[in-house]
């Protein structure tokens, strides 16, 4: 059984930091994306980073220059640094690990397991 487990959200001021973790285990594919996500209320899930087993990193254009996914394969953690938080960037973040990711890298059906969320609040 895959089972992925965020932490590490929280509330911060606007240009502040967090830095979320996502700690995964049973997974049993060579292949991997892996990646998160966020969900604000009454928005559609967005794919915000995601990072394949070759090490390629993609991110969606409001976070360029402003996140920066990494994971450490030796712990099995997948981690999220966020710089210069916005009031937009509120919302749930989930981790998400699929077999094998497509174009576009964010399709939410790529990914087959999902991780609980922690909740990332950004006042101004």
């Amino acid at each position: 059984q895959v089972t992925l487990v965020e932490s590490g959200g929280g509330s911060v001021q606007a240009g502040g930091s967090l830095r979320l973790s996502c700690a995964a285990s049973g997974y049993i594919y060579s292949n991997y994306c892996m990646g998160w996500f966020r969900q604000a209320p009454g928005k559609e899930r967005e794919g915000v980073a995601t990072i394949y087993r070759d090490g390629s990193t993609y991110y969606t254009d409001s976070v360029k220059g402003r996140f920066t996914i990494s994971e450490d394969n030796a712990k099995n953690m997948l981690y999220l640094q966020m710089n210069s938080l916005k009031p937009e960037d509120t919302a749930m973040y989930y981790c998400a690990k699929g077999p094998w990711c497509g174009d576009p890298w964010y399709r939410p059906s790529w990914y087959k397991y999902w991780g609980q969320g922690t909740q990332v609040t950004v006042s101004s």
